[in-house]
């Protein structure tokens, strides 16, 4: 799918209105979060969830932590 998103003011800040169609694919309505991941082929929405973030948060502090055990144990 390949939709032109046109960006418009919204007080002081910028919004894109993503089209009903997009909001299926997402699993979204109006009023819920998502995501949004920098990656190399450019940005990736996705449905925002508390508990993934809660865990990858969690993960990033111990590898920060042991990483000096993670690399042993890479190797």
């Amino acid at each position: 799918m390949n939709t032109p998103l046109k960006i418009t003011k919204v007080g002081n800040s910028a919004a894109v209105i993503l089209p009903k169609e997009l909001l299926a694919r997402l699993g979204a309505a109006q009023g819920d979060m998502l995501s949004v991941r920098d990656t190399e082929r450019g940005i990736e929405l996705a449905p925002y969830d508390a508990d993934f973030e809660t865990q990858m948060t969690a993960a990033r502090e111990v590898m920060a932590r042991r990483k000096r055990a993670l690399r042993e144990l890479a190797k």
